[in-house]
């Protein structure tokens, strides 16, 4: 089935810092709920967005490399927290930061990912910008495999890991972290 792809316009959404969009979906990526924020960020109504891919949230600004990271992670059971700049089904751009969840489903071998996804600082946004478009371009030009040893060289010189850079850029400190993690808790004891 063809999804509609809005074409990405100059124009920010801006998310609340206590508002969190919650997505859950499928091994390959197709969602199978979204919470109520996630229909008025993105602009979709659950009734048109369950059943299609996830990578429809995608901006052309993104580069693949970061999205294989956090696939490799997931698949592997593991987090993986990352700054995401998503399109919404208006065309207008939101950044989020998002953190994963792996559930394996009671009496099934499926398993599936929530998503949780908060407001980005802007002083994170201006971090990891001049990042992406120097991933971008390599993507571009060289391919996503070069794309990846670029930023690892980045990471390199920085004597960090991607988590480490991640954790010092848009993890939620003090009130918020305890905040963020008992949203995250209640709605997986929920799945």
């Amino acid at each position: 089935m063809k999804y509609y792809r809005p074409l990405p316009i100059n124009k920010e959404i801006k998310i609340n810092s206590k508002e969190f969009i919650v997505s859950k979906t499928d091994e390959k990526g197709y969602i199978l709920y979204t919470n109520d924020t996630f229909s008025e960020i993105t602009g979709y109504q659950q009734t048109e967005i369950i059943g299609a891919p996830h990578n429809i949230l995608r901006h052309p600004d993104m580069p693949s490399a970061i999205f294989f990271l956090m696939w490799q992670r997931i698949h592997s059971g593991k987090n993986i927290t990352a700054l995401i700049k998503n399109l919404s089904k208006t065309g207008e751009y939101y950044w989020v930061s998002t953190d994963f969840e792996i559930h394996k489903e009671k009496n099934s071998s499926t398993t599936t990912y929530i998503a949780f996804r908060r407001a980005v600082p802007q002083k994170a946004i201006d971090t990891i910008t001049p990042l992406y478009k120097t991933l971008l371009d390599i993507e571009k030009i060289r391919g996503e495999e070069a794309s990846l040893l670029y930023l690892q060289g980045y990471l390199d010189e920085r004597h960090m890991t991607f988590d480490e850079f991640m954790n010092s850029i848009v993890k939620p400190k003090g009130f918020m972290t305890i905040f963020f993690n008992r949203i995250k808790n209640n709605f997986t004891k929920a799945a």
